[in-house]
């Protein structure tokens, strides 16, 4: 079945519910309006349509003032009062609250959804956390040079990151002298960002460590600096070979690597096809990465034409993100937020709390976003947004989510004519079948109420 799906792609029409599973796992879902744009097009330039059309390097979402102003330098608390750091505290976290709520503002107004997806992905490939670097400013500078590079190349997003000052705190190469050097960044970067466990020794973390020695930030201006005095010009020995290495000769050293590909491939099958890769479809696409010099939009573009991606079978077996559930909800029905800073608290409460993932490993997602107190918590939020209502702060963390137009408003400005039948709106709402039926005597908004509270709404 997966072979005959391959024929003939570039000239078939796709149909309604592959392009519903290609604006869902490429951006946060689409709209009906949408996937009847896409599915007049063949399968093929489809793809080229996500892949190319509105993708965007920069934000259209304006960022909070402060972002332009120098992070603060923290060796100035030394002499600040206690009243003083106590307000140094309070707009550190006042500036984190509200650069989660701008992220999630733009990925619900953003045109290039799968420009947003992919940030998110490295978001959660390269972590950085407000809780360690203590800077807004920087963690919005390191937003920014994902979203710069989500879908371009990969070597060159590798090296950006390795200096970028978020990365450099984060992992303490701060720290890291020729006298004593730190091996955090060097262990993170081979099994999280490059090879993965099992392709590298504990000598090669050493000597890797020994070549960012002297990597940093200006803590006045918050840009990476070299600090040649603290580098070790020392003979290193890694992966097999030997020379006077600095961080960037780690870095190539590491493309040279096919695991590399490899890795790199696994995780964004996981992300985009299903939780178990096929070992010899995994390796075909391996080689279009490598071969490609580690471009990351020809490798998406073989993915999303794989037949594994195509399979039927591979619809909706993945879980939605908390990011996924909201912003994707909140495009389906073209509701826009009273303040997007109560989705930020709402993504926190399902376990995924922008700028703040909960260790270095990221968010394992799957399985795990879906817990007892969690999918509660989803499902009361999608209660409530669907009875169409103002709500109040008095109601608690659920409440004065979204402005929501009056009910009889809300359904057909995001273009869902009341004649639609069950049939229909469930193939618009879920990935696959509902598991409960939707009864035939219920109006619009109650149909796709049931449809959105069905445990179906919860994967993608």
């Amino acid at each position: 079945m997966l072979a005959l799906l391959v024929l003939p792609v570039a000239v078939r029409a796709m149909s309604y519910d592959e392009a519903r599973h290609l604006l869902a796992r490429t951006g946060f879902g689409g709209t009906s309006a949408q996937i009847e744009e896409l599915r007049r097009v063949p399968y093929a330039q489809g793809v080229t349509q996500v892949l190319h059309d509105n993708t965007r390097g920069t934000a259209l979402t304006p960022p909070p003032a402060w972002v332009n102003e120098p992070p603060p330098d923290f060796r100035q608390r030394r002499n600040m009062s206690q009243a003083q750091r106590k307000q140094f505290r309070q707009q550190r976290r006042a500036q984190g609250i509200e650069l989660k709520s701008w992220w999630y503002g733009e990925m619900i107004a953003t045109p290039s959804p799968v420009t947003e997806r992919m940030t998110v992905f490295w978001h959660n490939h390269f972590t950085s956390s407000l809780r360690r670097v203590h800077s807004p400013t920087l963690m919005y500078r390191q937003n920014e040079l994902l979203r710069r590079h989500a879908l371009g190349n990969f070597r060159e997003l590798l090296h950006a990151v390795a200096k970028d000052p978020a990365m450099v705190l984060y992992l303490d190469n701060q720290t890291n002298r020729k006298d004593k050097p730190n091996e955090n960044f060097a262990r993170e970067l081979l099994e999280l960002y490059t090879l993965g466990k099992g392709h590298y020794t504990e000598r090669d973390i050493k000597e890797a460590a020994r070549a960012f020695t002297g990597w940093m930030v200006n803590r006045r201006t918050g840009q990476f600096r070299f600090n040649a005095r603290r580098h070790d010009k020392g003979t290193k020995h890694f992966l097999n070979r030997r020379g006077s290495f600095d961080g960037d000769d780690i870095l190539d050293i590491l493309l040279e690597q096919p695991q590399v590909a490899v890795f790199i491939t696994a995780k964004l099958w996981r992300e985009f096809i299903s939780d178990t890769p096929n070992k010899q479809e995994l390796t075909r696409l391996a080689a279009i990465f490598r071969d490609s010099n580690y471009q990351i939009k020809p490798l998406l573009r073989a993915i999303l034409l794989s037949p594994y991606f195509r399979a039927p079978a591979n619809r909706g077996t993945l879980v939605k993100s908390p990011v996924e559930l909201i912003v994707g909800t909140a495009r389906l029905f073209d509701i826009r937020p009273n303040g997007p800073r109560r989705l930020a608290g709402l993504g926190r409460q399902f376990g995924q709390d922008l700028f703040d993932p909960p260790n270095v490993k990221g968010w394992p997602g799957g399985n795990a976003w879906i817990t007892t107190s969690t999918l509660a918590a989803r499902q009361q939020f999608l209660g409530r947004l669907l009875r169409g209502r103002e709500m109040s702060q008095q109601q608690g963390p659920l409440g004065a989510q979204l402005n929501m137009r009056k009910r009889q408003e809300m359904l057909p400005a995001a273009g869902l004519p009341a004649d639609l039948s069950n049939k229909q709106l469930e193939r618009l709402v879920l990935p696959i079948p509902a598991v409960q039926p939707v009864p035939d005597d219920l109006d619009l908004h109650a149909r796709i109420t049931h449809l959105v509270l069905d445990p179906v709404y919860q994967l993608k």
